[in-house]
């Protein structure tokens, strides 16, 4: 399982761990992953998604999976994410 967020697309980071003797070794930042159920209101159904709690708290604030994905670019999104932003498109073009 990749450490990268279906929603944002945010990964792990490179930094630095600086002692107190200013010494540098390298380490990774890794994004704050959750395993979250998100429901569709358009589609009806809900979605097991692995994102990051910032991506949890933007869906939080736009209103929803529907509208978050509506706002979202394609290349952040992951090929399950995409599928899921193409569907509910389509089902509001037919209703």
């Amino acid at each position: 399982m990749s450490r990268v967020c279906e929603l944002s697309g945010k990964g792990p980071m490179v930094g630095n761990n600086v002692s107190h003797a200013n010494n540098k070794t390298k380490r990774r930042f890794l994004p704050n992953l959750t395993d979250v159920t998100l429901q569709s209101d358009v589609l009806g159904q809900s979605f097991k998604l692995r994102i990051s709690a910032a991506a949890l708290r933007s869906v939080d604030h736009r209103g929803g999976l529907d509208a978050y994905l509506a706002k979202a670019k394609d290349e952040e999104l992951s090929a399950k994410a995409l599928k899921i932003k193409k569907d509910i498109a389509k089902a509001q073009a037919a209703a």
